[in-house]
This record gives structure tokens, sequence and C-alpha cells, in this order.
């Protein structure tokens, strides 16, 4: 039977850049391929090749997307085996911390024609500044959208009972732990289970949260202390030995969206655009923090500054993504002059040692 494959983002295009978590998504692993070469070399392909047929093998995998190309993966892990094979080119430069990782580089670009290359330098160049030019701009806009986002919050801020939110906060962990303590150190994961990407946010909430038994859909306006609850939930799960996959969040990295205590077949996530469902099956339920924390009447008393903060929101967050668009735009012209002087036979081989490499961990 063919394994199961979880999708998430390992690195974002956030109000703070570019945001990696990268180092985090391969802590446990024992062995990692880190792939090396520019636009056009083959890697998403190579690692997809890999991954589809670890997955017939009947190994459950993780595909860490690129957020900068909705098409791409920037890596594959075989959690079983605990070997990943991983782009390491810019901006995702991988650095294991764990001592012991067997690391391996694997230089695609030796499979580059540099006469052929040679000629289009001045094209390369020119491609190359403008889409960190694009870049530059797509985070500067993402930083100002942050910023009214902030103002935005202030007024549910202001309206919050803190005393509730703690109580909720405490009911919860009650709920989910009650007096459970593990004899075991917790394993932790930080991921994002979602990205602005050049065609607008992207998540996984429905992949990585299919076989969850229980699922929380927090519902809450901007400001209403979603993050801050999550952060208070998974370091209690932390101190209990309670293994804990922690999502950040895609737009600001310094919040988090879901966590997902897959030892206790619990799921809670903020349930808001741009990743907003609703529940669809048993196990599934609704934690509305409007109403409960947040004081009713506070969406009508302050309706036209939000109505003004929403729509400059959403001017800034379409502007930003235009630019992650051009981007991509820039970096399809870029692989193509890469793609024209590159021998592909070589990378098969590469792909092919790998697999090779991965087989001998197999058995």
């Amino acid at each position: 039977m063919a394994g199961k494959i979880k999708h998430y983002f390992a690195g974002g295009n956030t109000a703070r850049g570019f945001f990696s978590l990268y180092d985090e998504c391969l802590e446990g692993l024992e062995r990692i391929f880190i792939l090396k070469g520019g636009p056009g070399t083959g890697k998403s392909t190579l690692m997809k090749n890999i991954g589809s047929k670890w997955v017939e093998e009947g190994y459950d995998l993780e595909f860490l997307h690129c957020s900068s190309d909705n098409n791409s993966i920037d890596g594959v892990i075989i959690p079983a085996l605990k070997v990943g094979v991983v782009d390491g080119t810019s901006p995702h430069v991988i650095e294991p911390k764990v001592p012991g990782v067997v690391e391996e580089y694997v230089n695609l670009g030796e499979a580059w024609d540099s006469e052929k290359l040679a000629l289009k330098k001045e094209r390369i160049t020119d491609l190359n500044s403008r889409v960190l030019s694009a870049f530059q701009f797509a985070y500067a806009t993402f930083a100002q959208a942050l910023e009214i986002h902030d103002e935005w919050e202030k007024i549910y801020i202001n309206s919050m009972d803190f005393e509730k939110a703690d109580k909720l906060t405490e009911k919860l962990i009650h709920s989910f732990f009650g007096n459970m303590t593990l004899n075991k150190p917790a394993e932790i994961k930080h991921r994002f289970l979602g990205a602005a990407t050049p065609e607008g946010a992207v998540d996984f909430v429905p992949n990585l949260t299919e076989d969850v038994a229980h699922r929380y859909f927090i519902k809450g306006r901007p400001g209403s202390g979603k993050s801050t609850m999550l952060k208070k939930l998974a370091a209690e799960a932390e101190s209990r030995g309670i293994d804990v996959e922690i999502y950040h969040c895609g737009f600001d990295p310094h919040s988090l969206d879901m966590l997902i205590f897959r030892e206790l077949g619990v799921a809670i996530f903020d349930s808001t655009a741009p990743h907003e469902y609703f529940p669809s099956r048993e196990g599934d339920e609704i934690i509305d923090l409007y109403g409960t924390i947040i004081e009713i009447g506070t969406d009508e008393i302050f309706a036209d500054k939000i109505e003004v903060y929403a729509k400059k929101y959403k001017e800034k967050m379409k502007e930003a993504i235009a630019y992650l668009a051009q981007a991509k735009g820039l970096r399809d012209e870029l692989e193509s002059l890469y793609i024209e002087a590159m021998d592909f036979a070589v990378v098969d081989s590469y792909k092919d040692m790998i697999d090779g490499e991965i087989e001998k961990l197999a058995k």
C-alpha cells in the first residue's frame, strides 16, 4: 500500500522578509542530501521523482513546498528512514544544528554548459537583479500591510477581557491534556501551514489535519488573542512531554496559526481568512472568541475604522502578491536560459545516486 504525503512550507515570504524554518524542519534527520545549483537545474523535479518512488514503496513522506513557486518543492523527507533531500540554494541556506548529521552536497550546476551560459551573462545578471528587487518590494509591502493590521488589532485588543481569555486557555489545557504528563522530552516541530505565493495565499490545513480525530476551529477578529492562546497551549504541551507540531503564520512568523498534537488526535487552528474553514465531520468544533472574550458590539461601534483598515490591508496584500508574481515571471525567464544549457542526463545520474543511498538505509 502506498504511503501518505504531508504537505507544508518550511520558508515563507513574510512581512519580516523571507523567513526560514528549514533547520527546524530537518531536525531529527541523520542523513541530508543538500542540492546546489541555480534555477533550471531540475532540483524540484529530482525531489518529486524520489518522493514518488518511495511513497509507492509504502513510506510516508513530507513535501516542503516552495512559497515562491506553487508548482515546485524545496525538500522531501522520509521520516522513517531519517533522510531528507533539500534545495540548499539561497534564500534557504541549510545549516543542520544536530551534531552527527551526515550532510552530502550535490552540485547540479555541474550539468551546465558554462560556455553557453557565458554568452547570456549580461541577461542573467539583469534578471537576477530584477528578481531581487521584486522580492524586496514584496517584503516592504507586506511590512506595510502588517503595520495596518497592527492598528486594526488594537481595536479588538482594547475590547478584550483578558481574564476570560486566560480562563478559556486553562479550560482548553484541561480539556486537551487533563492530568497527563509523559515521561519523555517533547518533540517540537516548527513549520508553516501556508504561505503567500505568486498565486495568492495557499495552505495545507485539510491535508495536515485529515487524520486528526478532533479539530478545533478558532474564530476571532484580528487582535483577539488567537496566537497567544496557541503559544500557551504549545508551551504547556512541551512541559508535559507531549509532541507538538507548531505552525507559524505565513504573514507574520512571530505569530502562530495552528498546533497539532498527533499523540492525542487533536488539532487547533486559526480558522479565519486566508485559511478559513468550517466543521465538516464528526469531531470538529468551533471556538468563537467574539462574544466570549471580545465585547459584543465592538464591530458596530468601530465599523468605520474597521472598514478602512480592512480595505487598506487588502490593497497592500494584493500589491505584495503582485510583486511575488512579477518575481516568479522573471525567475521563469531566468530558468529558461539555464535549462537551455543543462545536460539533464547528469541530473538523472545524481538522482539515481541519491536513490541508491536511500535504498541502503531502507535495507
